[in-house]
């Protein structure tokens, strides 16, 4: 890796981030609603995990992965949202070349990870569905554990990959129009062609899609095929309910992805990018929780349970 060198040949140490310095006005406005989605990103995500944990009927597998899952949601979220809401009330917004660096690959860690972590999810729930007298011994710990393990293998390998494609570059400019240090405006800022390592980003940024989505594909094509077979339909309803809040999570997730990194450059607009990028790393690991806790019996249950624990002490 380099650091950057403009045209004259001085060497930069630093960006600055342009974030949303467009719109002045609302500097404030966005500090106290970032603010809010933030804490309650953490709140929600931070809760899961104490409730998963205390809760004993919930030490299965599936609860075992939406854990590590609200994990990820609260750390890739951190990774972002603590140095956005320095900027808005700081009148020098900068980031360091380092910092620059070290913010990109643990971004792009943890979101490969949880694309790779949200496969196993849908592999989980086909076994549940389909094998479920062989659950226990398909789903033990042990390759539970060896999932989670090669999920954060695969999106650590995958931000190497694409940090050191990002940074290899000369950058002409040190005013990323941004509010966090990611590929697309990185590149923007190149002096050289860029045609490569587009080529780069879009041949191992499918691969991962491509893995991962085929993996909920025919996970859910498996699924489907055997809730259909249920005689009753309250066995549907159910088999249906056990799937919705994965599967909901999974397609805006991923759709939200395909559309900020896989599309072609020529359409790439920066604004649209800036607003896209606001709803993937803060919008949805606040949903996450939510969505996983408003449509599960069990997680409502627990939570119940511990209220009323609290209460009665």
């Amino acid at each position: 890796m380099q650091r950057m060198e403009l045209e004259n040949g001085t060497v930069k140490t630093e960006f600055s981030l342009l974030g949303f310095s467009d719109h002045p006005e609302l500097q404030s406005v966005l500090f106290a609603v970032f603010f809010c989605i933030y804490s309650v990103t953490l709140i929600g995500n931070l809760g899961m995990i104490l409730l998963i944990t205390t809760s004993s009927h919930l030490h299965t597998p599936m609860y075992f992965f939406l854990c590590i899952l609200s994990f990820i949601d609260a750390c890739y979220s951190s990774v972002i949202a603590p140095k956005l809401l320095v900027d808005l009330v700081s009148d020098k917004k900068t980031i360091s070349y380092n910092g620059c660096v070290a913010q990109l690959f643990f971004f792009c860690s943890l979101v490969d990870t949880e694309s790779f972590l949200l496969a196993a999810m849908a592999y989980d729930r086909y076994i549940a569905i389909c094998n479920p007298l062989l659950y226990s011994a398909m789903m033990s710990k042990r390759i539970c554990y060896q999932l989670v393990i090669g999920a954060f293998l695969g999106g650590t390998m995958s931000s190497v990959i694409h940090t050191t494609n990002t940074f290899q570059l000369s950058f002409c400019s040190k005013e990323i129009n941004h509010f966090f240090c990611d590929i697309s405006p990185l590149f923007s800022l190149s002096c050289t062609d860029t045609y490569k390592h587009d080529i780069v980003l879009v041949v191992f940024a499918s691969l991962v899609e491509a893995i991962c989505l085929l993996t909920v594909l025919l996970s859910y094509m498996c699924i489907i095929a055997a809730i259909l077979k249920t005689g009753s339909a309250e066995g549907r309803r159910k088999g249906f309910s056990t799937c919705a809040s994965h599967l909901t999570v999974v397609t805006i997730y991923h759709g939200t992805l395909i559309f900020i990194y896989l599309r072609p450059s020529a359409d790439h607009s920066l604004d649209i990018d800036k607003v896209t990028s606001v709803f993937y790393t803060l919008i949805i690991p606040m949903l996450n929780p939510l969505i996983y806790s408003l449509r599960n019996k069990d997680v409502k249950h627990a939570f119940r349970k511990v209220i009323s624990q609290m209460f009665l002490s």
